[in-house]
Parts: structure tokens; sequence; C-alpha cells
């Protein structure tokens, strides 16, 4: 006999709507409180009690395409594809769980993880930058990189283009540790050059997702994504950045929620410095190596 959806625990029921692909983070958290304060609570009372949700005719949709989803595949099942693809599950609800993402506005209330899910318990530094950095930038990540993981420093950042592929690799050449957050399922590697690092780190260090098996490279993935890598860390390194450059969304995601935020100055003349120039001054800690990063990580442990 198939088990009934309510009859899960809050966990599992969690578990099993974010592995049906029907969901935001902001309806999950909206889920994950309703159940908490009553794990009896059915799914069309969630959605009617959900505020986004303005009229009959938007509920009457989401509820359906739940239904839907839930009838594709049972949670045994789902559970078992993702044991066979090595995937493990971490919620909120789990020891484990990042101290950073449980204090933050919108913690993910599900991720998704292939390697070294004990990564998470380490101390970490988000590095972003650039998809396109100058031979500055990667000299700049050369010289850092090597004495901050020395040092047992995770190397956070989103497996994209540039600067995150640069961390990602560098850190794993020196012998370090890196996660990558990534915005589609774990199944699906973009851009699509990073596929041969992404295998390795799921074999070897970590890459995590809020997204389930499946998931495309949506645009609103990533901003989501952003705040992931902001709040898993203590502190946000920022590498480049042009003026409107997406490691900025990730720099004011980690000062919104009172994260600290350091910036490499650059060529006032330059356009990949813009935006960290203009994080320094408005107040970003101004970095030149290693060094400086490490006592601004003990100043905060202090």
């Amino acid at each position: 006999m198939e088990m009934n959806h309510e009859d899960l625990t809050v966990r599992d029921k969690l578990i099993y709507h974010a592995m049906t692909g029907v969901c935001t983070p902001h309806f999950m958290k909206h889920l994950y409180l309703s159940w908490m304060r009553d794990p009896d609570y059915s799914i069309e009372e969630n959605i009617k009690g959900y505020v986004p949700m303005a009229n009959e005719s938007t509920q009457q949709k989401l509820k359906s395409a739940i239904q839907t989803a839930y009838s594709r595949m049972s949670y045994e099942e789902l559970l078992e594809l993702y044991r066979s693809n090595d995937i493990q599950i971490l919620t909120i609800l789990d020891n484990g769980y990042p101290e950073g993402w449980f204090n933050s506005y919108l913690p993910p209330i599900v991720v998704f993880c292939a390697g070294n899910i004990g990564l998470l318990e380490q101390p970490c530094l988000s590095v972003v930058g650039s998809r396109s950095p100058s031979a500055y930038g990667k000299a700049v990540l050369n010289e850092m990189i090597p004495p901050l993981v020395v040092e047992g420093i995770t190397m956070v950042s989103g497996l994209a283009k540039g600067i995150d592929k640069m961390v990602h690799a560098y850190a794993i050449e020196n012998g370090g540790a890196t996660i990558g957050v990534i915005g589609t399922g774990l199944d699906v590697t973009y851009p699509r050059e990073n596929a041969s690092l992404q295998r390795k780190m799921m074999a070897e260090q970590l890459v995590i997702s809020e997204y389930p098996l499946g998931s495309k490279p949506e645009r609103y993935h990533f901003p989501m994504r952003n705040r992931l890598i902001a709040n898993l860390s203590s502190a946000t390194l920022v590498i480049e950045a042009t003026e409107k450059s997406g490691s900025l969304i990730t720099a004011n995601l980690a000062l919104q929620e009172n994260r600290d935020v350091f910036a490499v100055p650059g060529n006032i003349t330059s356009h990949l410095s813009v935006g960290t120039n203009q994080l320094i001054k408005a107040g970003a800690a101004c970095v030149l190596n290693a060094t400086d990063v490490l006592e601004e990580m003990r100043t905060q442990r202090n």
C-alpha cells in the first residue's frame, strides 16, 4: 500500500515537497512554519494560508500542480532515486544544518548534497567575482587561495564561469576544500564547460543545490542561489566586479544578513574594478592579501 503524503513526518513531507520541484524558497518556508505549528495541516490548508496567493484561481492552480507532482512518483521511489545518485538530503530540522543559514531571513528548508557534507561544518569563506576576470583578477586569486586553504578555510562559490570556477579549481590544486552552490539540479551542469569540475567536486568535495534533480538553469534560480552562498559563510570576498555584477548581489545579501564583506581594490580605470571599489567606498573591508583576509576573519571570531 502506497504511503499517503499526509501520513509522513514533517521532515519527510518537506523533503517530498522539495523533490517534486513544485516549490519556491518562500513557499517552502511557509510549509515548514505551518507544519511545525501543526503537523496535520493539509496541503490545501497550507495553500489557503499562503499570503502571496491572492485569489482562489491561483490557489487551485498551485494545489493541482502539487497533486500532479505527488502522483508522478511516490516518496519512497523518489528517495531511492536520490540514494542511487549518492545524493544526501539536509533539512532545516537536521543536526549539522549550517547556523548561518538557520539565522538568515530566508533559510533553505531542504538542500540536496553530493560529496562530503561534513564540509558544511568547517570555517567557510565565500569568494565571488567576475565571469570574465582580467589577468589581475587571476593573479589575485592565485596569490590569495593557497594561504587560505593552508589555514583550513573552505572556499565557497557558485560554480559559474570565471572567478567562481577558479576559486574551486585553485582550492583543489592546493589541497584545500571547496563547496559549490548551484542553481540547477545536481544532475545538470551550467555552464557546460564546468561539467568535469562539477563531477570531481561531487565525488571529492561538495556540491549543493536547493533545486531537485532535473531542474534547469532558470534565471530566477541564481539570485536565490546567491543568498545561500552569502549566508553559508561568515564573510564574502569579492574579487573584480562590474557595476551591475551578480557578485554585488551576493555581497549586498551578505551585508543585509550582517555578514562581513571584503573587497580587493582595483584599477580605477577598469570596468571590472568599479563594483569592488564602490564596495570599499561604502564600507567593505579593503583586503590586499590573504593575511588581511585571515586577520579580518579572526577579528570576527574574537
